[in-house]
């Protein structure tokens, strides 16, 4: 949809794109897939990968991470997991000011206050243990769609039914 609204998702990592010790099949119908980066292993869902750079090429949908990983998920990452966000921007720890009880919701606060999109998606299993944060978006109302995936099993396909359906309302 080439007029769909000016929209930035704002994307984790470990517990969302890569659950933590995954078993067993992916909500996506298959195995999870495991590489090593480093020293560190993670599964990721093909399926998933494919859905995220697809809803990443749409016209007016902006990614950036906001993810623990930080410059590791453009870096390193990307490549092994096939995920086309090697130029999505990284919002990092070191850039808050510590004035929130969670470094996340003072980036992601600062973004959007910054740059204004019409609607935000934010993606984190910690997002539903998150008074101040649950809060917050229950302030700004139909303009964010919070997701909480289960941390052993990442992004559903549930989830990104519901984040098109944001996109295109």
């Amino acid at each position: 949809m080439t007029d769909a609204p000016r929209a930035t998702v704002y994307l984790d990592v470990d517990g969302v794109l890569c659950p933590f010790g995954p078993e067993g099949f992916s909500d996506w119908g298959t195995g999870f897939e495991q590489v090593e980066i480093g020293m560190l292993g993670v599964h990721w869902a093909p399926e998933l990968v494919e859905e995220l750079n697809r809803l990443s090429a749409r016209p007016g949908v902006h990614f950036v991470w906001l993810t623990s990983w930080e410059d590791m998920a453009p870096k390193y990452l990307c490549h092994a997991i096939g995920l086309e966000g090697r130029h999505w921007p990284v919002l990092r720890y070191s850039e808050q000011k510590g004035t929130r009880e969670w470094w996340k919701l003072e980036a992601i606060q600062r973004d959007i206050s910054r740059h204004r999109p019409g609607r935000a998606v934010w993606i984190d299993d910690q997002l539903g243990f998150e008074e101040s944060a649950l809060a917050w978006m229950a302030f700004l109302g139909r303009g964010i769609l919070g997701i909480s995936p289960d941390p052993r099993r990442g992004i559903a396909r549930a989830d990104i039914l519901r984040i098109e359906a944001f996109l295109d309302g």
